[in-house]
């Protein structure tokens, strides 16, 4: 079809629909055409349950999106019942962040005021439709709380945006370390308002499923952090209650089964001179992808405790449709650690599955 659609030399897009299925955006799907669904659909009915398992879904493919290629997440429900104007303002900014295809399925013989202003602002389209074709991606996820998304612009800036995944409205605070900067010039996308400068952190009202939507310019940049790595598979951990180990390949052995009893202790786990909260980096691979809403769709929750304190809940997006593939650097902040190294840090679930781990890194 690609080649029979090249030969008539016309300007055609090419839009490949198998619904995700076969995981197209790795074989590259941009080798064939245009576009490629990556999920089941969106709707009817729409939800925000919805919403959130096809951003989980596009959370590990997104760098394959491209001038000419895209990850299609699916018509926008922009108008429709099922989700509130907050939840469709955090929709369509969110997939023209993404550089999805932006097709709207209302009926335009009669939208209200609210379905015009979010699918005519300009400064919204503007990402989509921005020559330098990059998706925003995954920075960061603060379990139940938010999520932290960017991307670059042609214009070297950056846009951000920020999920509210509380049932409520409330403050939001962002920090700008989660995308790499110390400072930025900012300007609110959704409102069109300057914010001058921002520093360190910038705390918005947000509407429940709501959504912040930054456009950052003159960044001063903040140094990376560094970690110490700690394989899961090492023969210092204490692997247990059916948790076991699998070889990945030649250089990847993960720890998997940790859940439903199983569990995965490191121990001599570095806490630097001072101790108290430690931001960990963790390698994993999750590829129990879904088709259908679940308590976790398109993700897994692991349990972490540090020193035997109460354990937090982790919420990690599938690293692919496979269990093959590592994602690695998924960022979370713990507390409980000790000067020295006599940390142990447990990795659990209780009534379910998490992902296989490969490795954690500790930031001291």
């Amino acid at each position: 079809m690609r080649d029979a659609l090249n030969a008539t030399r016309r300007p055609i897009v090419f839009s490949i629909c198998e619904w995700g299925v076969q995981d197209p955006a790795r074989w590259p799907a941009g080798a064939v055409g245009n576009s490629w669904r990556i999920s089941n659909d969106i709707g009817p009915p729409a939800s925000w349950d919805n919403l959130f398992r096809i951003i989980n879904q596009v959370v590990p493919i997104t760098q394959f999106a491209g001038p000419g290629a895209w990850n299609d997440l699916d018509l926008l429900e922009v108008g429709n019942s099922g989700l509130s104007t907050a939840e469709q303002q955090t929709h369509f900014a969110f997939w023209a962040a993404a550089k999805s295809p932006l097709l709207i399925s209302t009926d335009l013989t009669n939208p209200t005021a609210a379905t015009l202003d979010i699918l005519k602002n300009t400064r919204i389209i503007a990402l989509s439709q921005d020559s330098l074709g990059k998706s925003i991606s995954f920075k960061r996820r603060y379990t139940n709380d938010h999520d932290v998304w960017a991307g670059p612009l042609a214009d070297g800036s950056t846009v951000v945006v920020l999920i509210n995944w509380q049932n409520s409205a409330r403050s939001l605070v962002f920090n700008l370390a989660d995308v790499g900067f110390a400072s930025a010039d900012a300007v609110d996308l959704i409102e069109g308002t300057s914010l001058g400068k921002l520093t360190t952190t910038y705390t918005a009202n947000v509407a429940a499923h709501g959504s912040v939507v930054l456009k950052l310019s003159g960044a001063t940049i903040v140094a990376p952090l560094s970690f110490t790595f700690y394989d899961a598979a090492a023969s210092t951990n204490t692997i247990a209650g059916g948790a076991t180990t699998r070889v990945v390949n030649s250089s990847v052995t993960v720890v998997g089964f940790i859940g439903n009893g199983g569990t995965l202790s490191f121990h001599n786990v570095d806490g630097g001179t001072s101790g108290g909260t430690k931001t960990l980096a963790l390698d994993y691979i999750n590829g129990d992808s879904t088709m259908t809403n679940t308590e976790c769709s398109n993700c897994r929750n692991a349990f972490i405790s540090v020193n035997g304190g109460a354990a937090v809940q982790v919420q990690m997006p599938i690293s692919a449709q496979s269990w093959d593939i590592l994602f690695s650097g998924y960022l979370v902040s713990l507390s409980g650690f000790k000067a020295g190294k006599a940390n142990t840090v447990q990795i659990s679930n209780p009534g379910a599955f998490a992902p296989d781990f490969y490795r954690m890194g500790v930031s001291i």
